[in-house]
């Protein structure tokens, strides 16, 4: 019996150790898998949540797809209610203002408007001409534009630029001169009111769409100005109320004080219903 036994240990001892060994790797196989089924579910989680992160992303980049380029600040004219005043005279160099209008394009860009200050003032509306070209042949923008007070555009311009200028809007606020002067739209002896009459015959003449744009306040708010833009014929009358924002036409560190300008909601809406039969008209009161 002992012999017998001593002759099947060194078997039994074999089947012990393979039987040992199919445990162990029985047990190791296991863990693989698990730990295989985690990363891959770990990996669904990560792209799941980078997914996420980058349509987060997406909903929160801004397209500038009508942009406002205020590039000067210098104004010829004193608006009591400005709100864009002159507290720098830096403009950007041209090239600089060019590469900066390509990244617009570039983030999804498609309408482009020149404002100031009054943008003709600087090197008597060559370097706004420059960038008016740049947007229309170089970028191939579908819509130019301009808001000017008018007083320093000449015909020479139109000439030079006109065919790459889709819209100009010129501001006037009355058809009173009187009115003009106290509110501050005016330059000496010239009058803003025959100025606008003879670019709109221009902006006909070299096929730019013409606009107008009102600030309706205090001076002005009581004036029906429906004959005078009926015979103009803007292909659209912008009317604002006239705002107040801190820093540029109200508080301390303001250059203008736009308080006695300011109108009321009602008075604004009363001058709306007032000239309610022009088709034009396109309001945008303080709340919008």
């Amino acid at each position: 019996m002992l012999l017998s036994s001593l002759i099947v240990s060194p078997r039994f001892i074999l089947e012990l150790c393979i039987s040992t060994i199919n445990c162990i790797f029985s047990s190791v196989f296991s863990k693989v898998c698990s730990w295989s089924r985690a990363c891959r579910a770990t990996k669904s989680l990560v792209s799941d949540a980078n997914s996420q992160s980058e349509q987060r992303t997406d909903e929160n980049v801004t397209t500038p797809t009508s942009v406002n380029y205020h590039f000067t600040r210098k104004c010829n004219y004193k608006c009591g209610f400005c709100f864009h005043t002159a507290k720098t005279s830096f403009v950007l160099p041209l090239e600089e203002a060019k590469r900066g209008l390509k990244l617009l394009k570039e983030a999804g860009m498609e309408k482009i408007n020149f404002s100031g200050g009054e943008p003709f003032l600087h090197e008597k509306g060559d370097f706004l001409g420059k960038m008016v070209q740049y947007c229309k042949i170089d970028l191939q923008l579908p819509s130019v534009s301009i808001v000017s007070n008018g007083s320093m555009i000449k015909e020479t311009w139109f000439q030079k630029y006109g065919d790459f200028l889709d819209i100009l809007a010129i501001s006037c606020d009355s058809f009173d001169e009187e009115t003009n002067q106290m509110i501050g739209r005016s330059q000496g002896r010239k009058s803003h009111i025959e100025n606008l009459y003879k670019i709109r015959s221009w902006c006909q003449q070299y096929k730019v769409a013409f606009k107008i744009n009102s600030v309706i306040n205090s001076f002005n708010v009581h004036e029906d100005l429906t004959e005078q833009i009926n015979q103009l014929n803007p292909v659209r009358w912008k009317v604002f109320q006239c705002l107040l924002i801190d820093g540029e036409n109200a508080g301390e560190t303001a250059l203008r004080e736009a308080e006695k300008f300011v109108i009321s909601d009602l008075q604004f809406q009363e001058f709306l219903d007032r000239h309610s039969a022009v088709s034009c008209l396109v309001p945008e009161s303080n709340e919008k």
